[in-house]
């Protein structure tokens, strides 16, 4: 689904050049599920932002789903994301003005999607997330894993065929991260990609493979022994 090669990304300011993704050669197969760790400032955020095309890479290619998007314009890569990639935050990033319902069918407006099709999508999605009894609930009346679960809905509304997560445990205590897990790990059973973010060496053991970066470059890789074709 996913290849890198020699991915580079440089940041200018004030005339001093920072490199945050050092020449990564990566692949992610369909249906893996990766975990990044590493240091703060190891260049962790920046890969994803590239990963999710947010951002673009200053060298190096970056294929995604057989295509080639690393020099795509913001247009074209708005584009592949909107319908493809489903991002999971640390800090939730729902919209406090908009209930339960709206925060998740946002992603599918952006699509134009007829209303029908909205309404059947965000109803299941609520149901398999155990969240829908908040439908008309705003975010600020929830926990912080009710939240999470929200955020999550949110990302899988689109049927990705990616969902990138950024320290998706960060915010919550550990019974509710516990679960957090556990939902992503469910939806990697049935078939989605996940490349996960973290600090967190437990959540990092939910992964088949686990890469630390340190100062834009990759170091170790390691496989779980279940996971070794």
């Amino acid at each position: 689904m996913i290849k890198l090669k020699d991915l580079t990304k440089k940041y200018i300011s004030d005339e001093v050049e920072t490199t945050a993704v050092n020449q990564i050669n990566l692949e992610v197969k369909e249906g893996e599920f990766i975990a990044i760790m590493g240091p703060s400032g190891c260049g962790k955020s920046s890969l994803l932002n590239i990963l999710g095309l947010l951002d673009s890479p200053n060298e190096g290619e970056y294929w995604f789903d057989n295509i080639e998007v690393a020099t795509f314009s913001e247009k074209k890569r708005s584009k592949i994301r909107k319908g493809n990639v489903g991002f999971i935050f640390q800090s939730f990033n729902l919209i406090d003005e908009l209930k339960v319902y709206e925060n998740v069918e946002l992603p599918l407006l952006y699509q134009k999607m007829p209303k029908e099709e909205r309404k059947r999508r965000v109803e299941a999605v609520l149901e398999q997330m155990n969240i829908a009894h908040r439908s008309n609930h705003f975010p600020s009346q929830l926990s912080g894993g009710q939240q999470q679960r929200v955020a999550i809905a949110r990302a899988l509304v689109i049927n990705p065929k990616l969902i990138l997560a950024d320290e998706p445990t960060g915010n919550l205590d550990s019974k509710n991260g516990e679960e957090v897990m556990e939902l992503l790990s469910d939806l990697n059973n049935k078939g989605t990609t996940i490349v996960m973010v973290t600090h967190s060496n437990y959540d990092a053991n939910y992964a088949h493979r686990i890469i630390n970066l340190l100062d834009g470059k990759i170091i170790t890789e390691n496989i779980k022994e279940e996971h070794v074709a």
